[in-house]
């Protein structure tokens, strides 16, 4: 038989997350074959130190030749690429293409732009075979021991490899696998772009609520460690709250705690980036997103903030605060802007699940991000059941009017309130907890100051505007000066 004895799967790129992958897939029971490009000038070769180490006695066989590596795979072969994202996947793929026989599946796990993964499944698909590009989430440890993967691409070829991916997966509580069909083209690395957005949200509204206890509080990393890790028995459980309390506990080979040792200039990596970018695109509002985005590159400024500390000494007031309710206070605003994110987040893949043709099911997605990935939360299930009652309603509706998140957030909102109103007049910044509660007060007026906007567009541009006495869609231009005419621009969005 011609796949006797060949491997399951081929995997290539040895770095941490296609290494501990490898090491997963094997743990489940399949064959794997590893490869990885070899570096000249380095004495030992990655792939053998990886079957030679941690690999030993796994069912894991190591190849430096391409073409012996791609000869190894059963077919239609599976072969998952983890390596980095742009122009390295196009080149793999070159060096692929001659090897591969029809119907042969090429898995993208990387984090690849969506854009560049529609022209990759299109590509191969006229060429005989076939593509999914696969968001991975749950770094090192998940991907050794279950991360949440969000496949899509070629559709055929979801049945070959549902049993792999998902035996890789993370389990949910229920013991349902973090990954399941997400749907055709890039709609599987647009939803990992849009996870890897409300990653940056979270991230950045757990690092102001740190600094308001600290900054406000004058907490030490002992109580607030104790105070996050009380926080991840509740509502606020997930995984980078969880990590919080270790991060703040851990001391250093010197002793003292490391966190305080820390440079406070943050790095990123692009996948914020590119969320905010496609919601623009998509004429989304998702501004906690971005304000998280762009706190990361006004961190990176350290030079430029040191001095501008010095040009504006700040001045405090040292008021003295009831610890316990503040602290409740905090809790409040991270619960509601934490809402605010993923709303914004779910927000836009139904549009792009509607402006391409995409059918997303975003009860789905929440239940994939339960479990492995970073942003794992105690209410994804919550919001899994909101989408669910929302398409049996067949009434497309914003998460936070789901009847469960109104009351959520009805309850939050005079601490959330309080908490922004007291960080601005100590002068610390809270931005990212603001922009979700401005978001909100935006949200639910049912006016807003866009007329003027709409009359400055038409007075010096003749952009038109509708009117409130009139039928929504008739479109209209005022001669503000007398001296315009009659003529106007036509109406679109962009």
């Amino acid at each position: 038989m011609e796949n006797q004895n060949k491997s399951d799967i081929g995997l290539i790129g040895l770095a941490v997350m296609g290494e501990n992958l490898a090491l997963n897939m094997a743990d489940k029971g399949w064959n794997v074959s590893v490869y990885n490009r070899t570096v000249p000038g380095v004495e030992e070769g990655v792939v053998q130190r990886f079957t030679g180490g941690r690999a030993r006695g796994k069912s894991i066989e190591g190849f430096t030749d391409i073409a012996g590596f791609v000869a190894s795979v059963a077919v239609p072969r599976k072969i998952m690429m983890m390596v980095r994202a742009g122009s390295a996947v196009d080149e793999l793929m070159e060096q692929l293409f001659p090897l591969l026989s029809e119907g042969d599946i090429l898995i993208d796990g990387g984090n690849s732009n969506y854009e560049d993964t529609d022209r990759r499944v299109m590509l191969a698909e006229k060429k005989g075979f076939r593509f999914i590009g696969a968001g991975v989430s749950g770094g090192e440890e998940g991907a050794l021991n279950g991360a949440s993967i969000m496949p899509g691409g070629s559709a055929s070829a979801w049945p070959e490899v549902k049993s792999v991916l998902q035996s890789i997966a993370a389990k949910a509580s229920d013991g349902t696998p973090c990954c399941d069909w997400i749907g055709p083209a890039s709609s599987g690395h647009f939803v990992k772009m849009i996870h890897n957005g409300i990653e940056y949200g979270d991230m950045q509204l757990i690092a102001e609520a740190y600094w308001v206890m600290k900054k406000l509080l004058g907490l030490d990393n002992e109580q607030m460690a104790d105070i996050f890790a009380r926080w991840n028995e509740g509502k606020l459980r997930s995984y980078l709250t969880e990590i919080t309390a270790g991060i703040l506990r851990h001391k250093d080979k010197a002793g003292g705690y490391l966190i305080d040792k820390i440079l406070d200039a943050a790095g990123q990596k692009g996948t914020g980036k590119w969320s905010v970018i496609n919601a623009m695109e998509l004429g989304m509002p998702l501004g906690l997103i971005a304000t998280a985005v762009f706190e990361r590159s006004l961190s990176a400024q350290k030079s430029l903030r040191d001095a501008a500390s010095r040009q504006f000494a700040g001045q405090r007031l040292q008021a003295v605060y009831n610890k316990p309710e503040m602290i409740q206070d905090i809790h409040s605003a991270l619960y509601a802007s934490k809402l605010v994110s993923y709303a914004q987040g779910f927000a836009v893949l139904q549009r792009a699940s509607d402006a391409f043709g995409w059918q997303l099911d975003l009860a789905s997605i929440a239940r994939m991000w339960r479990g492995g990935c970073i942003i794992r939360s105690a209410f994804l299930n919550d919001i899994a059941a909101a989408f669910q009652a929302q398409d049996k309603a067949g009434i497309p509706r914003h998460l936070l009017l789901a009847p469960y998140f109104k009351n959520e957030i009805q309850q939050q909102l005079p601490g959330w309130k309080h908490l922004v109103m007291q960080s601005m007049k100590e002068e610390l910044p809270v931005p990212a907890f603001s922009s979700a509660l401005n978001y909100f007060y935006s949200l639910v007026s049912a006016k807003l100051p866009a007329n003027m906007i709409q009359a400055q567009r038409d007075y010096f541009g003749a952009h038109t505007f509708e009117r409130t006495d009139e039928l929504r869609g008739l479109f209209f231009h005022e001669n503000w000066t007398g001296r315009g005419g009659e003529t106007k621009s036509g109406t679109y969005n962009v």
